[in-house]
């Protein structure tokens, strides 16, 4: 074996399979083939200021053009300089002076049934009155609006809303507690708060409004409560502070100039917890934003004027921002919005809503897909799923077995699958298939978009071996960057700039194949050392969920006297089974797929895994787990609490 260098990482898993797109695909795609891809990629990467000074002119609205088009001087970042813009004008008016009014924008369904439709004329009249509702109690720009929220159009609208006047939003996903609500208040200096009566989720109505009294009597800085009704259950309203959203529209114009602002206004902060700490307001401004989600929805789903287009993150996360408002919707796309779970009233719900709007583009999380796996074949057989046309992954890594079956189960092996990788701080997708133009990999993100520029190195900096895997970088800015966290700039500066001098520190690990595609090996923590090789723990799991048995895998490490670490393997099934016997047998299946040295020491069964209100595993209470530590650090942001509990039983 070739000497490691300090950092790299050994990979244990080849995946040959490949996918090239179908020829009619290709043909009617907006980049139609490799080697069109490759020419737009070179020219970005010749002068990627050039490159992306053109890509703003044409595809923004500019009340002032830009005088200059980057300013870094790391790490902070301006582009388009001078320029002023408007992202809530992106979205609506400039769809209207096109003549594109009558377009649908929102196809919304609520978790019980209920529908709405709006077109860009509606919704910029909707959009329109909200701000003068938010003028009207005084909310100027820079004031940051606090926004705890159930997936209707209104959330979209408020965002909106906000964006027209220049004003800061911070979306809070609507399944947080209290104390993680006047945390961000309090850290973002929050003026208003907007919420509603409740949500439905699984057939149960959820108070929101009780939550958010309990957060406001901790959230000094907010002094206006606008609350829409949505499900008619009974709430407290304090006068003076509290108002009803359907009221103060009753009385609101729906003239609303979108204001001018300049290109660097902060349009949103994004809270993400931080493994230890307080949560990270993650600051993003207009222009460039604006910019790089709608480029990146263009590119990567390949849009038309007839799709149906459905992400169905929420809007409390960066994908919902992203991919269901600002970048969709300044491409003017017609978005399906829907409020409830995946499983109510069954396990079909998706396919069933797919079916009814004849939705083209389909884009979910992993997590998602694993559990359509495990729920079973028999709940999309009843579906006609021929309108999907695009299949989109976002939120973590894919294994390939759990992409085998999106493609070939929901997409028919027709559809190719844009297995995408970014992050909050990023603004939008870095990496992708475009699926017009590239041949997919299962489990490969495969190759980054025009104008992104990564690196894969060791702890020292240096490039590694290709074939290897290191820690992932971005050696030059991209306009969807993060500007900072909120409040905090020292944090920024360490968090993302200190390790690799001079280049975004993305905190994951990749590899890069001899096809040139990118491999997301896990973050950086989730690297297990043993007997002097490091392993990714994405590739032990994605052997694991390759055995039928298996629906689900999270794999760390523990501390072992002889091997450094020890590989502990948390395992949901598909099946039943004599425990020991299964156990044995998956040992023998990593050993199989991947060679004895990623062999689990342990596989603990467990009927759940924990996860973020997104969807992620939480590997960091796995280790504390796995390691017998009580203390299991900052769990805000878990789904299930009892899911920790299940686990500890599971030990016993």
């Amino acid at each position: 074996m070739s000497e490691q260098l300090e950092g790299e990482i050994d990979t244990v898993m080849i995946e040959q399979r490949l996918f090239p797109p179908t020829e009619q695909f290709s043909q009617q795609a907006r980049i139609k083939s490799l080697a069109e891809y490759q020419t737009l990629y070179d020219e970005a990467r010749r002068d990627p200021t050039k490159f992306w000074e053109t890509q703003a002119r044409e595809h923004l609205h500019w009340f002032t053009p830009f005088s200059e088009t980057l300013q870094w001087e790391a790490p902070f970042v301006k582009w388009f300089v001078g320029g002023k813009t408007n992202a809530s004008y992106n979205c609506l008016d400039a769809h209207i002076a096109a003549g594109r009014g009558d377009r649908t924008a929102i196809i919304w369904e609520g978790e019980p049934g209920d529908e709405r439709k709006l077109t860009y004329r509606q919704l910029h009249s909707e959009v329109c009155r909200f701000a003068n509702v938010l003028k009207s109690l005084g909310v100027q720009t820079g004031d940051v609006v606090s926004i705890y929220m159930p997936m209707t159009p209104e959330l979209a609208i408020a965002m909106l809303a906000c964006a027209r006047l220049g004003a800061v939003h911070s979306v809070i996903f609507a399944g947080f507690s209290a104390e993680a609500i006047a945390d961000r208040n309090h850290d973002a200096g929050a003026k208003i708060q907007l919420t509603s009566d409740g949500l439905y989720r699984r057939g149960k109505v959820l108070s929101l409004k009780e939550t958010v009294d309990q957060a406001l009597a901790k959230s000094p800085s907010v002094k206006k409560c606008i609350v829409l009704r949505r499900v008619g259950n009974d709430v407290s309203m304090q006068p003076g502070r509290d108002f009803w959203w359907h009221e103060l529209m009753e009385q609101a114009s729906d003239d609303c100039p979108a204001v001018p602002l300049d290109s660097e206004t902060p349009l949103f902060i994004l809270y993400t917890s931080g493994s230890t700490g307080k949560p990270k307001g993650i600051r993003h401004t207009t222009a460039g934003y604006n910019l790089y989600a709608r480029r990146t929805f263009e590119w990567v789903f390949d849009h038309r004027e007839d799709d149906i287009y459905w992400c169905t993150a929420d809007c409390g996360w960066i994908t919902g921002h992203s991919y269901v408002v600002y970048g969709p919707m300044t491409a003017g796309a017609t978005v399906l919005m829907y409020e409830g779970a995946p499983n109510f009233p069954a396990e079909d719900r998706f396919w069933d809503l797919i079916e009814k709007y004849r939705v083209t583009i389909l884009y979910t999380a992993p997590t998602a897909i694993r559990a359509f796996i495990k729920w079973g074949d028999h709940h999309v057989d009843k579906h006609d799923l021929s309108s999907l046309r695009l299949l989109g992954s976002v939120g973590e890594g894919i294994n390939p077995e759990a992409w085998m079956w999106y493609h070939t189960k929901i997409g028919g092996g027709r559809c190719p699958i844009v297995d995408t990788w970014w992050q909050t701080e990023t603004g939008g997708i870095m990496m992708s298939p475009l699926p017009g133009a590239i041949a997919t990999k299962p489990g490969s993100c495969t190759k980054p978009l025009p104008g992104v520029s990564p690196r894969i190195v060791d702890d020292n900096g240096h490039d590694v071996k290709r074939g290897r895997g290191g820690m992932l970088c971005i050696d030059y800015p991209w306009p969807g960057m993060l500007r900072g966290i909120w409040g905090d700039d020292q944090r920024y500066r360490d968090q993302y700039w200190t390790k690799v001098p001079g280049m975004y520190l993305t905190g994951d690990n990749a590899r890069q194949d001899s096809d040139d595609y990118y491999w997301i090996m896990g973050r950086i923590d989730d690297v297990i050392n043993v007997s002097g090789h490091r392993l990714s723990t994405i590739e032990v799991e994605s052997a694991l969920v390759s055995h039928p048995a298996v629906a689900e895998a999270a794999v760390v490490g523990k501390p072992d006297e002889i091997k450094g670490q020890a590989i502990t393997a948390f395992v949901t099934l598909r099946v039943e089974g004599e425990v020991e016997e299964l156990r044995q047998a998956l040992k023998m299946h990593v050993r199989k797929e991947i060679g004895a040295l990623a062999q689990p020491d342990d596989i603990r069964f467990t009927s759940a895994l924990p996860k973020t209100r997104s969807g992620k595993i939480m590997r960091r209470l796995l280790r504390d787990i796995a390691a017998g530590k009580e203390q299991v650090g900052d769990t805000t942001t878990l789904e299930d609490y009892t899911v920790l509990a299940r686990l500890r039983d599971d030990e016993d």
